[in-house]
């Protein structure tokens, strides 16, 4: 049975462990395993890192983000325009992924996307992108995943077990995966936050899957 004080410890041990996030400025709270970040970060990348830090820490049962971005006085937040064409040009830089095939819009610093992408690896990956742009505060992401060449449901799932099967993190026989029309179920139990996310991980860059329903249990 593991304390709040224990959680908190290692929720601030990751977040300072993580280059992604300055440490200093983010106060965490645990109560019944519920975590509750307090603070400023300079970007969203970070907001979600230390979201991310939170959740791998054993027994944390929901996390509570109320830090606030906050971009350093001396730089100027660009505009709806600049934040678009910024975006664009980095998915223009990324060679996986087809920027002609995704649409971009910036209102109020909220970038939405739509259009298409082969894998859901790329619409992750687009988003991720958006994030990681000065000005953001949400990415609303409406790209469709639509597969270049017709996969059958079964292939699908022989790939996201073999490739189960090959990884030290995970027991392949504790995981069990179902597809339909491309859409992945995972249900079972793992270990610890670092067997689900690598279970996770592995379906969302296999080809052909267009979404993922996750129902895995972490029980470490």
């Amino acid at each position: 049975m593991r304390t709040d004080e224990q959680i908190k410890k290692d929720v601030v041990d990751q977040i300072y462990w993580d280059g992604r996030v300055d440490a200093s400025k983010v106060n965490v709270e645990v109560k019944d395993g519920r975590v509750t970040l307090i603070g400023k970060v300079p970007n969203y990348s970070a907001f979600h890192a230390a979201e991310d830090d939170a959740w791998a820490i054993p027994k944390v049962i929901a996390v509570d983000n109320l830090m606030e971005v906050e971009y350093k006085g001396e730089v100027s937040i660009p505009s709806d325009e600049e934040i678009k064409s910024n975006i664009e040009n980095m998915l223009m830089w990324n060679s996986y992924i087809n920027e002609a095939s995704i649409d971009v819009s910036v209102q109020d610093g909220i970038v939405k996307l739509e259009g298409s992408v082969e894998s859901l690896w790329k619409k992750i990956r687009a988003e991720e992108i958006a994030y990681d742009m000065r000005g953001v505060i949400e990415v609303i992401n409406e790209l469709a995943v639509v597969p270049t060449k017709d996969i059958v449901d079964q292939v699908i799932a022989e790939d996201i077990v073999e490739a189960i099967e090959r990884n030290a993190f995970v027991r392949a026989d504790s995981v069990d995966v179902e597809v339909e029309n491309g859409k992945v179920t995972l249900s079972g139990e793992v270990a610890d936050w670092t067997a689900y996310r690598v279970a996770v991980d592995i379906a969302r860059n296999t080809t052909g899957v267009t979404e993922i329903n996750n129902n895995l249990l972490i029980t470490g």
